[in-house]
Formats: C-alpha cells, sequence, structure tokens
C-alpha cells in the first residue's frame, strides 16, 4: 500500500504549511522515526522501551512495528493491552502505564471511552431494519463494474435540488481522527465502519443508533452488504469488511452479531484497505500491509510481507483460493534484505462477468530484487485466481519509506518512483457501445484497456504525479466519460518543473481525449493542513459528479461542462444526533460522497498523512 505506508510514516516526517507544498526536517524525520513522540510522553517513551522495544523494534515474529501502532488511536492501544492481543504482556503494567504507552505511541492524549456518551439507540420506531428496501448498491465501487455511477432516478437529487440541500443530520465518531469506511445502505439503514474501530447500523431518518460491534482496531474499508430479495421476511443478510489488524468480519445485518471471523494474513504488517467486493457467493478479499513503512524504523529486517488476494465463501469465510503475488522472499545482499517482497493489494476491486474476471490493481515491490505485475492492472480468474493478463504501467518499482530518511539502510538500490496503483479498475463503455477497463495512476495518468487481452488502447497523462500525488483511491465512469480526480500534492524532494494540476478531469473513454477539466479552487490560505486537489474516490450520476477535497469542501459539479453547482466546507463544528462533538475536515481515502434517495452522505475528516483531521458523517437532503 504504498501511497497510505508512505504518509503514515508522513504522519511523523512531514509538516504541511497552511499554503504550498509539503516540507520535511530530515533531522526530524530521523528522530520522530526512531523515537516517538517522546517529548511530548516522556514516561510511555521509558515504559516503551523497557517492556515493548525489544519485539517491535526488533523485527519479532508477528509483532508489529511502532510505526504500524502508531496508526491506531490510543484507547485501541490501550484496549489492546487490556483485554486484546497484548493482554498477557500489558498485565505487566499499571493502567496508567497502560495509558502512558498508548499516549507516546499514537501521539494523541487518550481519552477514556467510559467518559463520552452512550450510544443513543433507536427507539421501536426506528430500530426495526426495512426488508423492502434492499441494499442500494453492489459494493463499494455502486456497481460490480466499480464506476462509481449511481442512476439519476436512484440518487433522487438533481440540479433543481442543489440550492435547498442542508444537513438532515450529523453523527460524530468517538475517539476518532479520521472518516474513512464508505458506508453501505440496505433496509433504512447506513452502516458505516470507524477509527476507533467500531461499526455502527445507523437509522438513515434520524442517525440513532440500531447496533454497534466493536472490532479489533480501524475499519477502514468500505462496508459490503449482501443482497436479498425485495419484502423477504426471512432475509438474513450479512455486511463485510476488513480493519488494520488484517482480520475480515462477517456481521448479521439485522443485528450485529458476528457471523464469521479470519484473519487474511499472519504477517505481522497485513492490513485489509480496499473494500471487498462481493459476487456469486464469494468474497474476494485484497491483502496489503504496513510494511514499507516499517522499513523506516532503524534495525528493522526488511522485508517479508507479499501480497495477495483471497477469494472467501461468503456464508462460511472458509477459504477457496488465494493468489499471492510474489512468491515467499529469501535472503538478499548476502542476508542484509530479504526479499522481493510487496506488491500490496489496496486498490479498490471490480467484477467482470462476462469474462469472468476479477480486476485489480497492485502496487510495488518493498525489496528487490524487481518482480512482474508491480504497478499493474490485472485480470485474473474468478473461479480459480489464475492470471488471465496483465498490464504494467511502470516496471521495476522497488521503493519503501527508508528511500526518504536521511539514514535509509533499508532504501532498495535503484530505488523507483513509488507510482503504484491504488486507484481501482473500472469495467466502463464508452461511446461506441465497447467496454474498457480503464484507471488513474499516482503517477498522474489515466489508461484505458482491452477487457479481453489487457492491452494498452490509450493513456493520457494528466497530472504531474508524486508518490503522493496523481490519482488515489478512485475514477468514476458514466455515460462514455471517464472522470479522474487529481490530488498532485508532492514532497519537496520531487524536483520538477513540471506544474501541479489538482482538480477534475472528464475525458471520452475511447478516445481519452479531455471533454472538460476543472482546476481545484484554492480556499486554503490561512487554513493549517489545507490541500489543494482531490485524493479521495468520487461519486456521480449522468447529470452530476460528487467529489470531496483535501481542503474539505464537498463539491457538486455539472457533468456537462464541469462547472461547480455547489459547494460546502465541513471544516467546522457540528451539532451531532450522538453527542459526540464532531468537525469535520480533508475528504480523501476510499469514502467517496455517496447519494441515494435525495440523500447526500459525506465521511469527513482524515487526520492522516498530514492532512486536516475530522469525525463526521454528514447526511443532506433537500429541504
Amino acid at each position: 500500500m504504498a501511497l497510505g505506508m508512505a504518509l503514515l510514516a508522513a504522519l511523523a516526517i512531514v509538516a504541511w504549511p497552511a499554503h504550498g507544498e509539503p516540507v520535511v526536517d530530515p533531522g526530524k524525520a530521523a528522530t520522530k522515526v526512531a523515537g516517538g513522540f517522546a517529548a511530548q510522553f516522556p514516561e510511555g517513551a521509558a515504559i516503551y522501551e523497557k517492556h515493548c522495544a525489544a519485539c517491535h523494534d526488533g523485527g519479532a515474529l508477528r509483532a508489529p512495528a511502532r510505526i504500524i501502532i502508531g496508526n491506531m488511536t490510543p484507547a485501541a492501544i490501550h484496549a489492546s493491552l487490556v483485554e486484546g492481543v497484548m493482554q498477557m504482556q500489558g498485565n505487566a503494567l499499571s493502567d496508567k502505564q497502560k495509558i502512558e504507552v498508548a499516549q507516546y505511541l499514537s501521539g494523541q492524549v487518550y481519552a477514556d471511552e467510559a467518559a463520552l456518551p452512550e450510544p443513543k439507540f433507536c427507539a421501536a420506531e426506528h430500530r426495526a431494519f426495512d426488508v423492502s428496501r434492499p441494499p442500494a448498491f453492489a459494493g463499494w465501487g455502486i456497481d460490480q463494474q466499480a464506476t462509481h455511477a449511481v442512476p439519476v432516478a436512484q440518487a433522487g437529487l438533481g440540479k433543481a435540488d442543489l440550492p435547498r440541500l442542508k444537513v438532515k443530520w450529523t453523527f460524530g465518531f468517538p475517539g476518532a481522527n479520521r472518516a474513512r469506511s464508505q458506508p453501505a445502505l440496505g433496509g433504512g439503514a447506513i452502516f458505516v465502519g470507524s477509527h476507533n474501530g467500531q461499526v455502527y447500523a445507523l437509522d438513515r431518518e434520524t442517525g440513532c443508533v440500531r447496533w454497534v460491534f466493536k472490532a479489533g482496531t480501524e475499519v477502514r474499508t468500505g462496508i459490503v452488504l449482501s443482497p436479498w430479495t425485495k419484502g423477504d421476511v426471512r432475509a438474513d443478510p450479512l455486511v463485510y469488511f476488513g480493519d488494520l489488524r488484517g482480520n475480515v468480519y462477517a456481521l448479521h445485518a439485522f443485528t450485529g452479531e458476528p457471523a464469521w471471523t479470519i484473519d487474511a494474513d499472519e504477517h505481522p504488517a497485513a492490513v485489509i484497505t480496499a473494500a471487498p467486493a462481493l459476487y456469486d457467493g464469494t468474497l474476494y478479499v485484497g491483502v496489503s500491509s504496513l510494511e514499507e513503512a516499517s522499513a523506516a524504523v532503524p534495525g528493522y529486517p526488511c522485508c517479508t510481507f507479499r501480497g495477495s488476494i483471497l477469494a472467501l465463501d461468503a456464508a462460511t469465510g472458509r477459504q477457496k483460493w488465494r493468489k499471492w503475488m510474489i512468491d515467499e522472499p529469501k535472503p538478499q545482499a548476502g542476508g542484509k534484505f530479504m526479499g522481493p517482497a510487496g506488491m500490496p493489494v489496496w486498490a479498490g476491486l471490480a467484477v467482470d462477468p462476462k469474462r469472468g474476471h476479477l480486476l485489480i490493481a497492485t502496487g510495488g515491490n518493498y525489496s528487490g530484487p524487481a518482480t512482474d505485475h508491480t504497478d499493474s492492472i490485472m485480470a485474473l480468474d474468478l473461479a480459480t485466481g489464475e492470471i488471465d493478463w496483465t498490464f504494467q504501467a511502470i516496471a521495476k518499482d522497488v521503493w519503501n519509506v527508508d528511500c526518504i530518511m536521511p539514514d535509509n539502510d533499508n532504501c532498495p538500490e535503484n530505488a523507483g518512483p513509488d507510482y503504484n496503483f491504488g486507484t481501482g479498475p473500472v469495467l466502463a463503455r464508452g461511446k461506441d457501445g465497447r467496454d474498457y477497463v480503464v484507471d488513474g495512476q499516482k503517477e498522474g495518468s489515466a489508461y484505458a484497456l482491452d477487457p479481453d487481452t489487457g492491452k494498452l488502447i490509450w493513456t493520457r497523462k494528466i497530472g504531474r504525479g508524486s508518490m503522493i500525488g496523481g490519482t488515489h483511491f478512485g475514477v468514476a465512469a458514466v455515460d462514455g466519460k471517464l472522470i479522474v480526480p487529481i490530488s498532485d500534492a508532492a514532497p519537496p524532494m520531487l524536483k520538477t518543473d513540471v506544474p501541479a494540476r489538482p482538480g477534475v478531469y472528464a475525458l471520452d473513454i475511447v478516445t481519452g481525449e479531455y471533454l472538460w477539466q476543472a482546476p481545484a479552487p484554492d480556499p486554503c490560505e490561512g487554513r493549517p493542513l489545507c490541500l489543494r486537489g482531490y485524493s479521495g474516490a468520487v461519486t456521480v450520476t449522468s447529470e452530476l459528479l460528487f467529489a470531496g477535497g483535501d481542503d474539505g469542501f464537498v463539491r457538486i459539479y455539472d457533468m456537462a461542462d464541469g462547472k461547480v453547482l455547489w459547494e460546502m466546507d465541513t471544516v467546522r463544528d457540528f451539532d451531532t444526533v450522538n453527542d459526540v462533538p464532531a468537525r469535520g475536515g480533508a475528504i480523501s481515502g476510499g469514502a467517496a460522497p455517496i447519494v441515494d434517495s435525495g440523500q447526500l452522505i459525506v465521511s469527513s475528516g482524515y487526520g492522516f498523512a498530514s492532512k486536516l483531521p475530522g469525525n463526521a458523517l454528514i447526511v443532506l437532503e433537500a429541504e
């Protein structure tokens, strides 16, 4: 997961000014990765060094590196020591010591969850699930082809409604500073995960809680809801998602009770970032990792993770097949490194039922030697996982976070640019009636491929691109148009005269020619952590484009010409239905603004990669 992991390290090493490019202080970078938040939490640092560092800084089996643990909330770290996988080790610490070390690792002040408001559970009239309202979407990509396109009639929101679009209610995620789990809709409920590991079923009308389930740690994937026949009173659908520890869950959608849970990969850095794809009784899961960031920890034995795709029986969690992206790592350079490693799958998945393909996109290697299929769009056989075709955009992209450190012993020789795919492929229809596989890359280019062979049809360089720029989490397609959001943020080590082009761009799917171009507005003057552009996924109808920006604005564009028709600044405090203080922030990651039945649902806040934090789920309707 190159983008996410580079920016995980950037939480520690990158400081973003109020306006302009990020800046890096190499001295602080080395101190931060090696020493955590020792200055803010010295007692926690001392506890960590005495009780924890030997395993977590030493590459012990199943012990995630410190930089990975730092991606958790202090409450989640504390819970792990009290009642989770680290309970045995935590028994040696007092509760105060557990809190101190949790604060040190996360860099955040611990807030006792017991002090937070109790969930506001629904009264009887809003508690029941309506079986006459089956799932609104097939999954994260809205349809199986992952077009992120909603039919106009289903959206229930048109140009004439925009002047009357107002906040209906807002839900504050407790103990969270980001909201990156795209909701699923069905049964009159919103199913959504959170930074603090809780998954909620919320009433769409009022925002009250129907049920809440606590996963082991952050749920960053979108939620997938299995279908049922409208009106089926015996329906027992499941909701699926993954967490930061690499677990995959299935819950009974109408009760929140677990159906099954599996560990997708035993590697200590394994994580599930992409939403699973559900098709014909099989749940397809992409496995990514945080090991790319672990490589920056001094002394870390880099690297051993290898990405994979899992096919699971959706009803039981039983593994049908697994496709490893690379072979098992072996000692390299006389034992100095392990490799090859990497090739995570952190981009969204698409299904091509006609050709029997699962469409995926891959990341780069963490350590060499370089392998085939990195930075690639691939078609796997749905039944077996075997590779039917591959399009490799960039070869020999071997990179890890240590490459931007002053003391970079773990950086591969001839390191690549870290231009892997975080944006999932889309099976789209052109104006000529033909199917195309389309996608965008961190390098800043968009591609169209032949879905039968993977042969390149066209490519279009749109953004400047960088390890933290270009296209990140999702393109969209409708009516022969490909919509490509561009971030184009860049670290200062990028030496280029090429100007950044943050914005959204519409291309003709058949030819790759521009239909319109919409450079991003710039409201960032005087706004700390503000960035122009769009890193997150987007949603479209035939009439409207819904895009959330790294600047904290959600905007609605005219699909005809790219003009902004409506916008709202979410970087403000919101009154919430659950009495948890909430504030919006950057709108990024895989959680696109989604629209259904007259409601626009926005996940706001991305306290990650030095972007604007927030913890708000905002539901809007036309008054």
